[in-house]
């Protein structure tokens, strides 16, 4: 049943991995994975180097690498192709050898062990992706560099046992290896050792990170089996929630532990590695002049465990292993001391002071507020944020209710995935309602927090830091929003800063197709071009203070780009590309592109500053700008009207929805519930069937209960039957009406008045209902769950069409007909396939040039056009 569940998943990825032209691509699919190790801490940033290279001769093969934060570890992405093979039946995707993966890994490795010994750099050709790579792995810099590479072997397979009746989910590990590897430094030749590391990222990783909601994987230490004995400590103290232990680290144990788990120890810190300056500084010297003195001087680590294999013998106390091992305090002396070892400094004589609080049946938020206290009451920190970073920060929140009430001009909405995997479980258990709500938010209209981040932040300043990702960006973007750290105040997250974020999601994303993937791509540097377009718009514009700011309202209201400003950014994607190459110190422009001093030399160079000067700049500003006198006053208009928080209405409706005989067949699994449970179930039946609101905490319980369920038996959700679908129609048709007034400036009231007076005229039972949600409504209060049973009379009356809001007609005499809207017409259609292949070809023909456009042709494109717009196209 589980493995059911992991082929689903499968299929669903495969689904969203696929290109306009409906083939499945593997460099889609790591962008679909890498999120998922990110959320586990595998890695520090989605952000990867394509390096497609591929030797079926000798059997070589790499997608893709990165290099993670502190610099130290070279990680190589490998896609086993056989594993994406839409005709691969179960039984091929059932993995229970460690043989099969391993002569998967051996492509991986062979290619290293060539590129190491300088055995491919007369192979690969300067123009191949490939080619920075190869130059870094050889060169006697990457050897100095890198201590660990560790292979992901990306496989869309399930890993399995077959020892008992049926297969069952298994796990394959790899052990380290070691090699040696020789550079030169300041013209001495040394040696040390390499450690290669090899994981295999499957269907199980990949669900199990799905169903537990993006939680990161609890990295256990093994002192033993890692250091060859344990530590050796004192018992400090033995509270209700935890124990703690003293101990004296010598430094190598530390260096070494950095080594084998690079930041993923840091993880819980809220400092980064600072490069040196500041306490590092001091940190660095001590272990240069005094290391004898270091255990004085310094501070120590505090470290936390929510488990541990201790023991009492002859008198002492032994930590054998620690699992969810982190350190919460000392995280620069950690990487400080690892990296002056690197730097060939002896570092045998320093000791540190460590205490280890190991948690004792601590929850989640126990733990947290433990960690939050030890940074807080630590007198070695300095000021440091404490911004939550979770996706139950309160400004996370509000965007989530603004997502769940705002509607584009043309009545849609855009799916904010709050937490991770939260719409994929709203498919799983929505039942009858799943086709409804993939049509209601296409993949294009989703996107989850750390997206936000980057799509946010690429409207600013800091392309660099968009093009690093990972919890950089974000903790970046979470400061901006909250008023932490170098920001000084919260941002207002109301309806203008949403219109404006989805404004800032569709160019980035509409710049990204432009930019294109693949063989028809501008280049191989997609997420660094976009971002640096995206911040050179912004300085002349927001980051200007005598120029006019870009009013993004215009791309809200279009819900996409005008061809001319299409054309523009275009020209400037094209530029930058050529900018990034140019003014790169390194071949490898990806990461390069990561550095301060490169986006400043790109936005001060002669050819930005000549290409912001040319006509069609300026006539693009005065098209898309607005003083920001005007742009102030618009919001500030805005500021003080009160939105309506739909979020709690709407989780009452997914639960009123489920139906009493849903919740009564969770009931009947008895042996999954505790006695609280089934006090929260009956309550729940108790709501339902009064049609009563239903209090936050057992919405919290709902789904909290509904993911264990997913997890445990993943099977119940398919013998299921809900009720009919009317609430979520009915709720639609309230937030429909009411954004219909906002967007409008309508009067709420008068036009729900409006809505009671035609539902009495044609004798709708409960049309006073609406004279009520409208009075709410202008307080803002949304409807009670009961008002809203009454509101669905009105959609059970199928002559009620004259309410639903009216989409407004364009004039097809007046739409200029170019490449670019053939080709956003192709691509959208090479999705939704509502033209027939011919006809799409058709079009592709003159989008490309291939054909010349004249009359008669041209008002056949406009038929497809009208055919298209019809079916949801938006120009």
């Amino acid at each position: 049943m589980v493995l059911e569940e992991y082929l689903n998943y499968r299929n669903e990825l495969l689904d969203q991995s696929k290109d306009d032209e409906g083939f499945t691509q593997e460099n889609l699919i790591l962008s679909q994975v890498l999120p998922s190790m990110l959320d586990a801490k595998l890695i520090d940033s989605e952000d990867y180097t394509n390096s497609y290279f591929k030797s079926t001769a000798d059997k070589l093969k790499i997608n893709a690498y990165s290099i993670n934060e502190s610099g130290e570890r070279l990680q190589l992405f490998l896609i086993d192709e056989n594993s994406i093979d839409l005709s691969a039946s179960s039984n091929d995707l059932m993995v229970s050898t460690k043989a099969s993966y391993e002569s998967q890994f051996k492509r991986c490795t062979s290619f290293h062990n060539k590129a190491i010994k300088g055995h491919l750099n007369d192979e690969i050709q300067d123009s191949s992706p490939v080619r920075p790579l190869v130059s870094s792995i050889s060169s006697s810099q990457g050897a100095q560099q890198f201590d660990v590479v560790e292979i992901f072997l990306i496989t869309l397979t399930a890993t399995v046992s077959l020892r008992g009746a049926t297969p069952q989910p298994n796990r394959i590990e790899f052990d380290d290896e070691e090699i040696v590897v020789t550079y030169q430094k300041n013209r001495e030749r040394l040696t040390k050792d390499l450690i290669i590391k090899k994981r295999i990222i499957d269907l199980n990783f990949l669900y199990n990170v799905l169903i537990s909601q993006g939680s990161r994987e609890a990295l256990t230490v093994n002192f033993e089996k890692t250091f060859g004995d344990s530590l050796y400590a004192i018992k400090a103290a033995d509270e209700d929630y935890f124990e703690s232990y003293l101990c004296v680290l010598p430094a190598p144990i530390i260096s070494r532990l950095y080594k084998e788990f690079s930041t993923r120890l840091l993880e819980k810190n809220v400092r980064s590695f600072l490069q040196f300056r500041g306490v590092n500084k001091g940190i660095r010297e001590t272990i240069r002049k005094e290391p004898e003195k270091f255990v004085a001087y310094n501070n120590g680590l505090t470290i936390t465990a929510t488990d541990g294999n201790i023991s009492f013998e002859s008198g002492q106390y032994k930590i054998k292993s620690l699992t969810d091992f982190q350190i919460v305090n000392g995280g620069q002396t950690t990487a400080t001391i690892y990296f002056t070892q690197k730097d060939g400094f002896d570092i045998s004589k320093v000791k540190v002071m460590a205490k280890i609080n190991v948690a004792k049946e601590a929850t989640d938020e126990e733990l947290e507020e433990l960690i939050s206290n030890i940074s807080t009451y630590s007198n070695a920190q300095s000021r440091v944020s404490k911004v939550d970073l979770r996706s139950r920060n309160p400004q996370l929140v509000r965007i989530k209710s603004l997502s769940e009430s705002v509607m584009t001009p043309s009545g849609k909405k855009w799916f904010f995935e709050r937490a991770k995997g939260e719409f994929n479980t709203k498919l799983r258990i929505a039942g009858s309602n799943k086709r409804r709500l993939a049509k209601e938010y296409p993949t294009e209209r989703r996107f989850s927090k750390e997206l936000m981040a980057k799509y946010y932040s690429a409207w600013g300043n800091q392309p660099h830091l968009v093009k690093k990702g990972g919890e950089k960006i974000f903790r970046y973007f979470i400061e901006k929003l909250t008023g932490e750290g170098e920001f000084k105040k919260p941002i207002n997250v109301n309806r203008d800063f949403y219109e404006e974020l989805i404004s800032n999601i569709i160019m980035f994303r509409r710049l990204e197709k432009i930019y294109g993937a693949g063989k028809n791509s501008m280049g191989q540097i997609r997420s660094a071009v976009v971002p640096y377009t995206l911040s050179i718009i912004f300085m002349i514009t927001d980051g200007d203070k005598k120029s006019p700011s870009f009013d993004l309202l215009k791309i809200w209201l279009n819900e996409g780009l005008e061809n001319d400003l299409e054309t523009y950014l275009t020209q400037l994607l094209k530029l930058v590309n050529e900018l990034i190459k140019k003014y790169s110190d390194s071949d490898d422009y990806g990461e390069y592109s990561k550095k301060e001093e490169l986006w400043k030399r790109i936005s001060s160079s002669k050819e930005i500053i000549e290409f912001i000067g040319r006509d069609d700049t300026k006539k693009i500003i005065d098209k898309y700008g607005i003083s920001k006198a005007e742009l102030k006053k618009r919001k500030g208009a805005n500021d003080n009207s009160e939105e309506v928080n739909f979020k709690i209405l709407n989780d009452n409706v997914l639960i009123h929805s489920n139906g009493v005989n849903y919740y009564k067949s969770i009931q009947s699994n008895r042996e999954l519930l505790t006695g609280a449970d089934e006090r929260s179930l009956s309550a729940l039946v108790h709501a339902i069937i009064n049609k009563k609101d239903i209090e936050d905490d057992l919405v919290s319980f709902e789904s909290s209960l509904t993911n264990k369920f997913r997890i445990e038996i993943p099977d119940f959700f398919d013998n299921i039957e809900r009720e009919e679908s009317l609430l979520y129609n009915t709720l639609d048709y309230v937030i429909t009406n009411y954004n219909k007034c906002v967007n409008k400036k309508k009067n709420i009231l008068l036009e729900f008045q409006k809505i009671e007076a035609i539902a009495k005229a044609k004798k709708i039972k409960y049309a006073s209902v609406f004279d009520q949600i409208g009075k709410n409504l202008v307080k803002g209060i949304p409807p009670t769950i009961k008002q809203l049973y009454y509101a669905a009379n009105i959609l059970k009356d199928k002559s009620v069409k004259e309410l639903k809001p009216k989409t407004k007609q364009l004039d097809l005499d007046k739409v200029r007909i170019d490449e670019f809207l053939m080709r956003k017409m192709f691509e959208w259609d090479s999705t939704a396939k509502i033209l027939s292949i011919k006809e799409r070809t058709y079009i592709a023909d003159f989008a490309w040039g291939l054909k010349k456009l004249n009359s008669f042709h041209e008002k056949n494109v406009k038929r497809h056009l009208e055919t298209l717009l019809k079916n949801g196209f938006k120009i």
